[in-house]
Formats: C-alpha cells, sequence, structure tokens
C-alpha cells in the first residue's frame, strides 16, 4: 500500500502540473519560408521536446522530407518519403539529401525514440505531426472528421534514455502538419526553419536549477559548476529550487489535518517528496527529502541571495553529497554538522531559518515551501531536473557545458562577460572558469585550446628551424665540392708554384684562404 502511494502522489502532482499551461518561455519559432501560401508572419504553433540540444541563439532552416513513416524502427529507409527524389541505378529512390528536417508521424513509439532514429538516419532536426486533434479546437475536429480528441496537450518527454539525443525537435499540430504533408506528398518543396534564442533583456543573466537533493542526473553539475558561477560572478544570477510536491492538492492531507501519505510528507500532509528508494518502512523517505530541501533553502537565504553567486552553497551541496548522501548518513545530525563544518556554513543560523520559516512538524504552512510549490506550478516545472536561463528552460542534458552555453546566449548583444568569450568553445568550460579563463582542454568546434595551439607552433617552427639549419649545411658542403671538381679540372696539377704549393691546396684549407696575395 505504501508503494502505491508514492506512486499516486507522483501521478496526481505531474497531471496537476502538466494539465496546465507550460509557459517555459523558450523564444523558439518555427517558420515555413516556402511555399510562400504556407508563410505566417507570427510563425507556427509548436511544442518543443523536453530533450535533444537547440542551438540557443541559432536555427536550423533547410527543406522538410515527410518520412510517411511512425519510425519506431532503428532500420531507417531513407529512400521511401516525399517528395520524390530521383532513382538511383539500384531502382530506388535517393536518400534524403542532407541538411533536411524530418517530419515523421505520432504514434508507435515514445518521441525519444522517433528523434533517436531521426538522428541516426542524418536529420538536423525533427517535427512530429500530432495525429490527433485537441478538444478545444473545433476547427481540427470538424475538418479531420475524428471523433476521438485529447484533453490536454501532448508533452515531448523524456522516457529516461534520451541522454544521447542531440538534435532539437518539435511537435506540429494536426491542422498545420496536415497542410505541410499534403504539400510534400505533391511533390513540392517546403522549407521550414527552427529557430531559437532566450529573452535576452539587459547586461544580468539570471538562471534558475530545479532539482531535488537525492537526484542523480543533477549530480554531475552541481558538483562541477561552482567555479563557472563565480567566474561569472555579478553578471549571473543564480537561484536554486527544490521540488516540492503539494501534498494538500495531491490528497495527501485529510480533511481532518491527517497525514495520508505518512513518511513522504510533512506539516501533516502539506509537503512532501516521493520516497528515493520507493521502501517506506527504511531508508531515506519523503519527509528527510523535503527536510534537506528546506534547509538547502535556507542555505542559500543566507549565503546566496545577495549576490547571486552562493559559494558557500555551492560548497555545502558538494559536501553533503560527498559525505551524507546515502540512507545511513542523510538525516544524521553528526554528518549534517560536519557538512556545515567543512563547507563553513553558520549550523545555527541555517537551523533557526528553517524554525522560523514555518517548520516541518506541525500542521502550519512553512513560508519558503509554499514559495516553491507557487513558483513551480507558475514556470510548469513537469521533467526533474530543469534549469532556466532568463525564465526560457534549457533543453537537453543538464551539463556544465549545456546550461553555460546558455547563460552565455542570454546577455544582450555586446554586453557578455569576459569568461564567456574566453571559454564558451572551450571543451570545459568549468576547467576553464578554474583557470581564470584558459582553456586547457580542446574546443567544442574541432579546434584546439590555446595553450595546445601555442604549442605546436613553437614544436613546429623548432622542426622548420632544425630542417632548415640541416639544408643550409648540405648545402655549403655541396658548393665546396663544386669548387674543388672546378679548380681540379681547369687547373694542372703538375703547374706547381715556385714555392712548390698547388692550386689544391685552396680547396684543401676549405675555402679560408685568399685567392689573391
Amino acid at each position: 500500500m505504501y508503494f502505491d502511494m508514492t506512486r499516486l502522489l507522483t501521478a496526481a502532482t505531474f497531471l496537476a502540473v502538466a494539465s496546465a499551461s507550460t509557459p517555459d518561455n523558450v523564444s523558439s519559432r518555427l517558420m515555413v519560408h516556402i511555399p510562400h501560401s504556407l508563410f505566417k508572419e507570427e510563425g507556427y504553433d509548436h511544442r518543443e521536446a523536453l530533450f535533444g540540444v537547440p542551438p540557443y541563439g541559432g536555427s536550423i532552416a533547410t527543406n522538410v522530407y515527410y518520412a510517411d513513416d511512425e519510425l519506431c524502427d532503428s532500420d531507417v529507409d531513407t529512400h521511401k518519403g516525399y517528395p520524390s527524389r530521383e532513382t538511383g541505378k539500384n531502382g530506388k529512390m535517393e536518400p534524403w539529401p542532407s541538411p533536411f528536417i524530418l517530419m515523421v508521424d505520432r504514434g508507435g513509439c515514445t518521441f525519444v525514440k522517433k528523434v533517436r532514429n531521426a538522428q541516426r538516419a542524418g536529420a538536423a532536426g525533427v517535427i512530429i505531426a500530432d495525429n490527433t486533434c485537441l478538444c478545444s479546437d473545433t476547427k481540427c475536429i470538424e475538418e479531420s472528421g475524428l471523433q476521438i480528441c485529447e484533453t490536454s496537450e501532448p508533452i515531448m518527454a523524456d522516457d529516461g534514455s534520451g541522454s544521447d539525443i542531440s538534435i532539437p525537435s518539435f511537435l506540429m499540430f494536426k491542422v498545420d502538419a496536415d497542410a505541410i504533408k499534403k504539400e510534400l506528398k505533391n511533390d513540392k518543396p517546403v522549407q521550414l526553419e527552427m529557430a531559437w534564442s532566450l529573452p535576452t533583456p539587459d547586461d544580468r543573466v539570471e538562471y534558475d536549477l530545479w532539482t531535488v537533493p537525492t537526484d542523480s542526473v543533477s549530480r554531475d553539475f552541481l558538483e562541477n559548476f561552482k567555479d563557472v558561477a563565480v567566474a561569472l560572478g555579478q553578471s549571473a544570477y543564480f537561484t536554486p529550487h527544490m521540488y516540492i510536491y503539494d501534498g494538500v492538492r495531491s490528497h495527501c492531507q485529510g480533511s481532518d489535518g491527517q497525514n495520508m501519505c505518512y513518511s513522504l510528507c510533512t506539516n501533516n500532509g502539506r509537503y512532501c517528496a516521493t520516497d528515493p528508494d520507493n521502501d517506506l518502512e527504511k531508508g531515506i523517505s519523503g519527509s528527510d527529502v523535503v527536510k534537506e530541501s528546506l534547509r538547502r533553502l535556507c542555505i542559500w537565504k543566507h549565503y546566496g541571495d545577495v549576490d547571486g553567486v552562493g559559494s558557500v552553497w555551492w560548497d555545502y551541496v558538494v559536501e553533503f553529497m560527498s559525505r551524507c548522501n546515502n540512507p545511513d548518513y542523510f538525516m544524521n545530525e553528526d554528518c549534517v554538522k560536519d557538512v556545515y563544518k567543512h563547507s563553513k556554513v553558520d549550523g545555527a543560523a541555517i537551523d533557526r531559518c528553517m524554525k522560523d520559516s514555518g517548520g516541518l512538524t506541525s500542521d502550519t504552512t512553512n513560508a519558503f515551501l509554499e514559495l516553491e510549490i507557487s513558483a513551480q506550478t507558475e514556470r510548469g516545472v513537469v521533467v526533474l531536473p530543469t534549469a532556466f536561463v532568463n525564465t526560457a528552460a534549457i533543453r537537453g542534458a543538464l551539463t556544465v557545458n549545456n546550461v553555460f552555453d546558455a547563460i552565455c546566449a542570454g546577455f544582450a548583444e555586446g554586453t557578455s562577460p569576459k569568461i564567456c568569450r574566453q571559454c564558451q568553445k572551450c571543451g570545459d568550460p568549468g576547467e576553464c572558469a578554474k583557470s581564470k579563463g584558459v582553456c586547457k582542454t580542446g574546443s567544442i568546434s574541432g579546434g584546439v585550446s590555446q595553450t595546445t595551439f601555442l604549442f605546436w607552433i613553437v614544436i613546429i617552427t623548432g622542426l622548420f628551424g632544425g630542417a632548415y639549419f640541416w639544408q643550409y649545411k648540405k648545402n655549403k658542403e655541396d658548393m665546396r665540392d663544386q669548387v674543388r671538381g672546378i679548380l681540379a679540372e681547369y687547373m694542372p696539377l703538375e703547374d706547381q708554384d715556385e714555392n712548390g704549393g698547388s692550386p689544391m691546396d685552396f680547396a684543401r684549407q676549405g675555402g679560408t684562404a685568399s685567392l689573391i696575395k
């Protein structure tokens, strides 16, 4: 029964958030440039996938091909689809010419599987053509004649395996997708543009991270981003958020104020978290996760709220993950105190903060946890972990590179800090920031770091210098041999001067004696 409650809590809250609007504020656009009859100045309504890596600040503008398939088989037939291409010697149509955007029908398998197969087939981007109308879209229902409709918008969520997806993808609603498929099936070219930009209000970027203390996906990011945050300094303001389930909305608090979800919740069922090990009898409980979440919020209030960098907060999180992030020590007070000591956190001040905000024991509201619940509903947070830059959700894997690139793309033109110019193209921006802007690893664009470049310049210069010196010595010796040959051929060796000398004496001396007496 306890495990079923955990799943019920997750599902109830997920559906509550998913049914709401998802204002992730990513300023992506989907445009049709060709044919002009399908052009819309405002672009086409669409939904972004929660996986893949969009080129923030850039676009993909190229021809689109309709696969005429759900693309659930990893063996993709690139010789089918529309528009038609020339037939090759093998009797099949030529494959989709790169670069191309691939339109794929919805259904049959997960969004991630479709996009992965399209990526392997060489697509630069993917458009998922919806096959079902929204119940609120009367035009779609009338034109399609479909009797079945969806009450809520589909979410292109990650199925848990999308970390290898590197291309972007959009979901296009049925009426618009049908119009494009009609053009393509008539063998007419269609050119799409998928474009991304981030809100760039001023010379300071604001970025947020939504996660929970037990999340393993965000661990690598949390361990390695501190140097970047410090290097960005006052140019970027960070805010960490903890995902808290609304126990009242999820019916974990009964009408009489009783906690119906037991160890998953605090405050008589008001604030909850899923059990990380799915065992409510032992190990880390949901209420333990809520308590650690509140502790991190208080640490940020004391050490990060003012400057938006929060160096001490990052230290605490790294130390906690290293020392206490296991069932035996997660809620061990001695372990927490040890983390306080190593990260230089005033434990007494944090304990007061947790108590003054409303505590976790009685049937009362906690001010900080209430703010987190309101913020996650307003922002439309569905998937964890999720990072936002200038209120725009960052797609793709939560890595130092992805978040750093998005932050640097979020500055108003001409206002990006020096660290962006020095490290944005570096293969390891975290190490680059730690080294004060010196890139010691290869460039992600396929080039090399400045240090490596200078090293090879010195090596190549030395090699050329050595080769030149060797050639110079060789030419000098060859010239001497030629002089000896000329003297031997044109000067009779039997003619000797009065001193008994020989004309070859000059050659034997290596050219050190003068021919003029």
